[in-house]
Formats: C-alpha cells, structure tokens, sequence
C-alpha cells in the first residue's frame, strides 16, 4: 500500500487540487499556513487538512514543479479584481465593522495619494464652508499647502474679514512643525473627509432619475408606468427628482445663456424646434437679434422632423446644463423656495 502511494506523489500530472494546496501550505512557515486557514471556508479546511494528512512522502522534483506552476499561474492570470467591494470583504475579516466602514469611507473621498492631493479635489465652495469654521492659522496652514490657484478660490469664497486674517497669518507664517501637520492632517481626515464621503454617497432614487432621463420619451412611460405597477413610492420619488426638457425654462438669463454658448448649432435648433413657445421665445431671447432670426428661419427650413430625433436633442441640452451645474457654472433650481437640486 505504502508504494502505490510513494508513486502517486511521484506523478505529478495525478494530484488533486486539494493535494497541491496542502503541499503548498506545508512548505510555507506554521505562521504563514495558518494566516491562509484563517481565511477558507470550513469545507474547503476539512477537505486541505485530510489531502495533507494522507499526502505521505513527496519527492522534491514534485514539489519544485507545484511551486514554478503556481508562480506561472499566479503571474500571468490576469485574474486578480481589485474593487472596493473586495477590499472592504477583506478588511471584515480582520478588522471590527466601525473600523472598515471608517477605512472605507476614507478612500472613497476625493481622489488622491495624500490628504493634500485630495483636498485639490475638493470644490472650493464645499471647502471653504468647513474652513470657515477653523481657527484662521490652520485655514493659513491649510491654504499654504494647496495649489495656489484652488487656495485662491477658496479664499475668494470666504467671509472678507476673515478671509484677510487669513492672508496676514500665511503671510508671517514661518515653517510649521511636522506634529503640528500631522494634527491638521487627522482633523481633515476626521472631520471632514470621512463626513465628505458620506453626503457624497448617492442616493438610488437620485440614480435612477438621471438614468430615465437618458431614455426617450416612450421607453421612460414604459419603466414609469412599471414601476409605478411595484413601488408607488419609489416611482414618485424618481418622478420628483427628474429633470425634464421643460424645466429649464427655470434657469436664469445666465443659465440660458451659457448652454448657448457650448451647444451644437443644428441639435439646439432640432431641440427648439421640438420646444414648447414659451422656453423656445426663452432661448431666442437670450440670443442677439441676428443669431435668434437666423435660428428663426433655419427651424422653419427643417420641415417635418421625427419625433425620435428631437427627443434625442432636447436630451443633448439637458446633459449640457447638467454638466454646468456640476462645474458650478449654472444653478438648477426646482421651483420650490428657491432651493438648488444637486447632481
């Protein structure tokens, strides 16, 4: 009996896979080994830990030819995911929930290798409403390690007063002292960063209203009237949050006036042509006398134009003004006491 097993692990070509994982672990450190159990399944422990036990005597060849496959393998897989949904089941395993979601939280923020670099992906309006509560040194400190261009910014957006106390302490600032770095460093991560990523979390309703505003006008009533058969309140929910064609006839004359400005000439005058009196006289408006009569005589020139095609124009607009509200260049208000709707 001892030989036919001899021989068994003298052919490489018959082992298992549970039988090369259990000479895996063998060969690595009892530390190492028992870092790679503490994270198998129970089955996958019981089915390692019975291969390993009858394994018997393994030539050394043998053991050489598992270890250049599993370097080949694990080197030219391609199969490794990094995602954050695998970073934070990983992080479960070996740290309490308050920690990974703190982690988790953390890196989700603003992009970039250190705090500094992430607050240079911070809006300005955003930062300067936190900064505005600090003591004036930490904001010099703060706006002294920033690019000089978002510094300005923020400062332009903070109040005068205090904006000037500012500029006084980074003008007879010295150089600050590495602790006294490292305690602003841990304020912005805990206060504000963490709480950043947290508001910045989106919303599913607020997903899928951006989402049905990408779709034309038929497929939007079919999913509407669907979902209103499922979830009534859901569907409301997405109703409310969806911005239409028609609702920029609530932008400003400055709204207005920057979609002209980055519009396609022959998709604004499709989408105008398909446009209700009020917002088309709306746009024209906004335009000089010359551009709005030549726009004028090119929509009567179109003739008959597919539905389909104009729905896909209008919906090119939204996107434009959707862009400018997230870049702050415009403000997209609901009509409801003024306040701003945030895409």
């Amino acid at each position: 009996m001892s030989n036919i097993v001899t021989k068994k692990r003298d052919d490489y070509a018959s082992l298992t896979g549970p039988q090369k994982a259990s000479m895996l672990l063998l060969a690595l450190s009892e530390e190492q080994s028992g870092k790679l159990f503490s994270m198998m399944e129970d089955e996958e422990i019981r089915e390692i830990s019975q291969a390993m036990a009858t394994l018997g005597s393994v030539n050394s060849e043998i053991v050489e030819k598992l270890f250049l496959e599993f370097a080949e393998k694990f080197s030219g897989s391609g199969g490794l995911v990094g995602s954050f949904e695998n970073t934070e089941r990983l992080l479960a395993k070996v740290l309490d929930q308050g920690r990974v979601s703190q982690i988790m939280d953390e890196i989700r923020g603003p992009a970039g290798r250190t705090m500094w670099d992430k607050l240079a992906n911070v809006n300005e309006n955003v930062l300067a409403n936190f900064l505005k509560n600090e003591y004036p040194q930490t904001v010099a400190v703060v706006l002294s390690k920033v690019k000089a261009d978002h510094a300005a910014r923020v400062l332009g957006m903070l109040p005068e007063a205090y904006a000037m106390e500012v500029i006084q302490r980074m003008l007879k600032m010295e150089s600050v002292q590495k602790d006294v770095i490292n305690d602003i460093e841990k304020t912005l991560r805990v206060e504000f960063m963490n709480n950043l990523a947290r508001t910045n979390r989106r919303d599913p309703h607020e997903m899928m209203a951006e989402i049905f505003n990408g779709f034309d006008r038929n497929t939007e009533a079919r999913f509407t009237a669907a979902l209103e058969e499922n979830d009534v309140e859901a569907a409301e929910k997405i109703k409310a949050l969806m911005f239409t064609f028609e609702d920029l006839s609530r932008l400003d004359a400055g709204g207005i006036q920057a979609i002209l400005r980055v519009a396609d000439k022959d998709k604004l005058t499709l989408a105008l042509k398909g446009a209700g009196e009020g917002l088309r006289e709306m746009f024209l408006g906004n335009m000089s006398e010359r551009a709005a009569k030549i726009l004028r005589e090119d929509m009567e020139g179109m003739g008959p134009v597919k539905v389909k095609n104009v729905e896909e124009a209008q919906t090119y607009l939204i996107r434009i003004a959707k862009d400018l509200a997230d870049k702050g260049e415009i403000s997209l208000s609901d009509g409801k006491d003024g306040d701003e709707l945030v895409y």
